[in-house]
């Protein structure tokens, strides 16, 4: 059993293997030690400018640290014995730079301070990895819209036939939905990019230690202003899983109208084999496993998000080992939510839209009555109740045609739009669901001419989001290279 450098002081009694497997978060802390392996950087760097460490010291701390970031951790980083990534780092350290230099390093820090800082450094990276899959599933959508403009369908209110769209509005709909997943995101990484680095336990700690200058180090806008905060802090997990969670949400919702399209009922779309399977006694069963698939992970994400608000909602300021339980709940969010957004991406890419169904739909159901309601106020000054009662009524009857809307305003107004004037022709002219979505007027509704100037809004709108987002990826980048600077100079 490898010495504990931490329990060494202050506990005696060893611990058995059951107990160290128990308490140990060696599993999820792969996820921050390449973050880990900065924040020591950084620490250090302060550490000499501020004169706490002796130049020889940090030398040998930082050649140790670089050496793990280009080749990896030593195994012995990981032992469960060690409880946790940062104390696995510690030892290795002490190991290999000295126990002089070693014991230094973690002056003025705590573990408290250390992880919180890791997981917003990891967060970021993670968001990032999000976001881009959220803009490679925009991209899909937004050129399929494009390609669909005067694509006609049926809308749904009620999973019942409404009115007359297209697939560009439809496809668009969710491209706005999408396009808010990521403001979110954006949001959240906004919120969390404050450093919590030398806030110590809690209490802040008696050295002068230079909380800008780490916080400049490792790409975060500035220090948690309240120490206490800082460590205690973690609604920037819950936040960003519930993003995830609403994203999911979305995925979902899509990935059930996509399987409902694709079925022999509907016949809207027709699926890439990739991303379906067959029966093992069915031989012609085409079924939509990965959509599917990716409606169940859904409630994966939702799941986390219920852990995570359930595991904070009873801790009292400010750290609790309780919260080394709330990591691997993000890192299942992440994991579920950028596994799905590529592949979701690449099956709206190469779906094929059966546009003759979709266009036979679009009258089904009566589509059209609305747009006769409203033909009716606009030609014939009805008020819009009686002519929405009159053709409601027509559609009792069965049919939309000139004597059946006739007998309609008669039993339902008392008065004749025959003798008004109605013709069959004018009635089937209104009916036709191509002229009844050209003559949309108001903003964001499916006429061609509008959506055509949606889809060039939504373009432009994702380049300004992919550029944001790359900005604050070089932000990182840039901080990376302040460290291998100053490490250089040193």
């Amino acid at each position: 059993m490898a010495k504990d450098q931490i329990r060494a002081g202050r506990l005696d009694a060893q611990r058995s293997k059951e107990i160290e497997d128990y308490l140990s978060s060696m599993e999820a802390d792969k996820q921050i030690s390449s973050s880990d392996i900065r924040v020591d950087m950084a620490h250090i760097l302060m550490l000499e400018k501020q004169g706490f460490i002796d130049k020889q010291s940090a030398k040998k701390l930082l050649s140790a640290l670089n050496k793990y970031m280009d080749e990896g951790l030593p195994a012995d980083a990981f032992d469960v014995d060690r409880e946790d990534i940062h104390a696995g780092i510690e030892a290795v350290l002490i190991n290999d730079a000295g126990a002089d230099a070693g014991g230094r390093m973690h002056l003025g820090r705590s573990r408290n301070d250390e992880v919180a800082t890791c997981l917003k450094m990891r967060t970021r990276e993670l968001i990032l990895e999000t976001l881009s899959g959220t803009f490679e599933l925009r991209r899909a959508l937004i050129s399929r819209a494009e390609e669909n403009l005067n694509t006609i369908m049926p809308g749904f209110t009620h999973l019942q036939h409404a009115q007359p769209t297209t697939l560009a509005h439809y496809l668009l709909a969710y491209e706005n939905l999408f396009s808010r997943d990521s403001a979110r995101l954006f949001d959240a990484y906004a919120r969390l990019n404050k450093s919590p680095l030398g806030s110590a336990a809690f209490a802040g700690t008696g050295f002068d230690l230079d909380r800008n200058l780490t916080a400049d180090y490792l790409g975060f806008i500035s220090p948690v202003e309240n120490s206490m905060d800082a460590v205690a802090n973690r609604d920037f997990i819950v936040e960003t899983i519930s993003d995830l969670a609403i994203l999911m949400t979305n995925i979902s919702r899509m990935c059930e109208e996509l399987i409902l399209w694709s079925t022999a009922f509907v016949k809207f779309v027709n699926l890439n084999d990739a991303y379906c399977s067959t029966s093992s006694i069915m031989p012609q069963k085409k079924n939509p496993d990965t959509l599917e698939i990716m409606r169940a992970k859904s409630a994966a994400v939702i799941g986390e998000l219920t852990a995570a608000l359930t595991l904070i909602k009873s801790l009292p300021m400010s750290y609790n080992r309780d919260l080394q339980d709330l990591n691997p709940h993000l890192w299942n969010a992440f994991k579920q939510t950028n596994s799905s957004l590529p592949l979701l991406a690449e099956i709206i890419d190469t779906a094929e839209f059966d546009e003759t169904a979709m266009k036979k739909q679009a009258k089904a159901g009566n589509t059209t009555a609305t747009e006769l309601a409203d033909h009716l106020v606009r030609e014939y000054g009805l008020p819009f109740r009686t002519a929405h009662n009159i053709v409601g009524r027509a559609v009792k009857l069965g049919s939309l045609d000139l004597k059946t809307v006739e007998e309609a305003a008669k039993e339902t107004a008392k008065i004749s739009l025959v003798e008004k004037g109605l013709t069959d022709t004018e009635i089937s002219n209104v009916l036709n669901p191509k002229d009844i979505i050209k003559h949309k007027k108001t903003y964001g509704s499916p006429n061609p001419r509008l959506m055509k100037k949606a889809v060039q809004a939504a373009d432009v709108r994702l380049v300004q989001d992919e550029v944001t987002s790359d900005m604050m990826s070089d932000q990182l980048s840039e901080a990376d290279e302040k460290i291998k600077s100053a490490i250089s100079e040193l």
